[in-house]
């Protein structure tokens, strides 16, 4: 919805196509970096008639409940998807763009310098497609693309929640198999999603068995759930993602946010990256409009080197870091590691973070 917004705002004609009808539920951490608040205040994207949460300390726990707690350097606000996504398809209509919900598309074929986007309805022509699809694997698949070969072991499962947990903390809490966070949303809600394991569903067979065996492990987790109203009457789930390195176009479609580049959650800046990507993106399409098809290669040459400069070194610190959760060992490797060395903490925070833009 970035691309579309600042695309058609430039007088491009923008379609945007998506499966579902806005607003909806995603499984997403919802908790967005401040290095994109200048960007989202300067382009009116910033949702200020919510009473979003402002973002400023940081809690990590181990499975057996050690904790450390530091200051967030940049901060952050929550906010869900359903209301920010709602926002943003507003603005992308109010700019021009034409949206097509309740649209699945099935196949891109790229031919003689043309785009056929193939739907269940009907087949589209386009000069450029953009890939803004997320995590689901399904079009990585048709688009061959190398990560989709192997199948995640990882599942995402989000709640939302009315509890009692301070407004400017965001918690990491890990469990046997995974992590949780919780932070603070709008109108005094609470996000709760984790990142866990696959295997560990299929052995205890249900996520609540999976859940009282393994999650609620952790004394910081017991408590939640314990202690209070979940708001939906099923999780959010996704089982189709990776955290893999990947390519940024494929078959000439250039990818953007997370269909580009999965952080893994425990960094908290996934979305930030996400309208960061679609911001460079849309400067390079902008930069050379009129002349997209003759100028596709280099086009696709400069975003893909000014996205790896801003992003692959935060996305490989990302990889490296998360060895040191969802292990009993390791995450009372990394509380003790940050208690007795606060720099390293810090040192690792800012690697997987940007500066305002």
């Amino acid at each position: 919805m970035v691309n579309a917004i600042l695309l058609a705002r430039k007088g491009l004609n923008v379609s945007l196509l998506e499966k579902k009808t806005y607003p909806f539920h995603k499984v997403c951490g919802e908790y967005i970096s401040n290095e994109v608040l200048p960007f989202l205040e300067r382009e009116r994207l910033l949702p200020s008639h919510l009473e979003t949460s402002n973002i400023k300390r940081f809690q990590f726990s181990s499975i057996r409940g050690r904790s450390y707690e530091m200051p967030l350097d940049l901060g952050g606000f929550g906010i869900s998807r359903y209301e920010l996504d709602h926002f943003l398809v507003q603005k992308a209509r109010e700019a021009g763009a034409e949206v097509r919900e309740q649209t699945v598309v099935t196949d891109v074929r790229f031919e003689e310098g043309l785009f056929t986007v193939q739907t269940a309805q009907e087949a589209l022509e386009a000069t450029m497609v953009i890939g803004a699809y997320g995590k689901s694997q399904g079009m990585d698949r048709k688009l061959n693309r190398d990560h989709a070969v192997k199948k995640s072991p990882f599942i995402g499962v989000k709640y939302h929640i009315r509890t009692d947990f301070p407004v400017d903390k965001i918690a990491l809490h890990n469990f046997e198999g995974g992590y949780c966070g919780i932070s603070a949303i709008e109108n005094g809600r609470y996000n709760l999603c984790y990142l866990g394991s696959r295997a560990q569903l299929k052995k205890y067979g249900s996520i609540p068995e999976m859940e009282a065996a393994t999650v609620c492990k952790n004394p910081f987790l017991k408590a939640i759930y314990e202690d209070s109203d979940f708001l939906f009457d099923k999780p959010e789930v996704i089982n189709e993602f990776s955290f893999k390195p990947k390519q940024l176009i494929e078959n000439h479609v250039i990818m953007s946010g997370d269909t580009a580049g999965l952080i893994t959650p425990l960094c908290g800046n996934g979305m930030a990256m996400a309208i960061h990507s679609a911001k460079l993106l849309s400067d390079t399409l902008i930069n050379h409009r009129g002349s997209w098809t003759e100028n596709r290669r280099q086009i696709e040459s400069e975003y893909t080197q000014v996205w790896k400069t801003t992003f692959k070194k935060r996305l490989w610190v990302g990889r490296q870091t998360q060895k040191l959760f969802g292990a009993s060992f390791a995450s009372e490797v990394a509380v003790m590691l940050m208690k007795n060395s606060p720099w390293v903490a810090r040192k690792i925070m800012k690697g997987t973070h940007g500066e305002g833009f």
